[in-house]
């Protein structure tokens, strides 16, 4: 009788974290952090201030930058009326994120789920969407946003509304393209072989594919909602007063650029930072996410700079 050895199963290697990645490159958890702690003040920022945002001290008009001497609210300076830029800076933070993250969640939802739906299906379905996408994207999407906004009481929900259905169809197209792409792969049609539904198969089988794209797509306009808000807001028919937000901090300032700088530097500064953070970020992400393209970010730092080859798949 022979005993019959069992020979070791290799494990496969596992995945890296996305966490680990994200420690791996310095500059995306930067921008990581940087939109945290973005965040955070949007949420907190506005309770910890209180009312200095709106207190005037027309005493203390346009005082300067860089002083402790009253305090440390306006280290950033104060306005015309005398209030503190940083806790407008700081209150703005929370209108500017409360429209430009539903916009782009709005238009992410409606957007994927029609352009799913469209790709899945194909014929008639198809075409219909594809045409009203293509009138839409055939108006300049701000140029359309001022004429509502104008014909319209300017709002945060009009603001919202607009911004979101002028982005619609970005989301639209790439989520049609990516599931009629999908919807003849094999395990599509094993899945139809079954009997599986077709809302099934596209939540199941189609999202969980096309998902890191739509996100991906969806954090760099993020960075075009957030610019286009306040380019409305700057041409006094986005946020209205006695709201504030960082759009139009920079419009309320541009008239004092020769004799206080800093109130239309700082908020822009503030837009720049948030915007570039987020590019950065949804650039790292799209790598993260793509199977083909993450082992590029498993490289030591060293070498991520020089000519690498692609790991041969087994």
């Amino acid at each position: 009788m022979t005993a019959t050895v069992e020979a070791p199963v290799e494990a496969r290697p596992q995945a890296p974290k996305l966490w680990r990645m994200l420690l791996r490159d310095r500059v995306a958890t930067l921008a990581a952090l940087v939109l945290a702690f973005v965040v955070l003040v949007a949420v907190f920022g506005p309770m910890l201030v209180g009312d200095e945002a709106r207190e005037q001290n027309l005493l203390n008009a346009n005082a300067a930058p860089f002083s402790l001497d009253d305090g440390w609210l306006n280290f950033l300076g104060t306005d015309p009326l005398g209030r503190s830029v940083l806790a407008r800076l700081i209150v703005a933070s929370r209108t500017t994120l409360s429209v430009a993250v539903p916009a782009v969640l709005l238009s992410l939802v409606i957007g994927s789920l029609v352009g799913m739906w469209a790709g899945y299906h194909r014929g008639w379905r198809e075409t219909v969407v594809m045409r009203i996408a293509d009138i839409i994207l055939s108006f300049p999407s701000l140029l359309m946003a001022v004429v509502v906004l104008y014909i319209f009481s300017p709002s945060s929900a009009n603001l919202v509304l607009v911004l979101a259905i002028t982005r619609i169809p970005i989301y639209l197209r790439t989520a049609r393209a990516e599931s009629a792409e999908l919807q003849s792969r094999l395990f599509v049609d094993a899945a139809r072989t079954f009997g599986t539904k077709p809302s099934a198969i596209i939540f199941r089988h189609v999202l969980p594919i096309i998902l890191p794209t739509l996100l991906t797509v969806a954090t760099l306009d993020f960075c075009f909602v957030m610019l286009s808000e306040s380019s409305l807001s700057f041409l006094g028919i986005g946020i209205q007063p006695p709201s504030v937000s960082w759009g139009l901090m920079v419009s309320q300032g541009r008239t004092y650029l020769q004799t206080a700088w800093w109130l239309s530097f700082f908020p822009g500064l503030a837009i720049v930072i948030t915007t570039v953070s987020a590019t950065v970020l949804a650039s790292w992400a799209r790598l993260a996410t793509d199977p083909a393209q993450r082992w590029r970010l498993t490289l030591p730092r060293g070498k991520r700079g020089r000519k690498a080859v692609a790991p041969e798949a087994n």
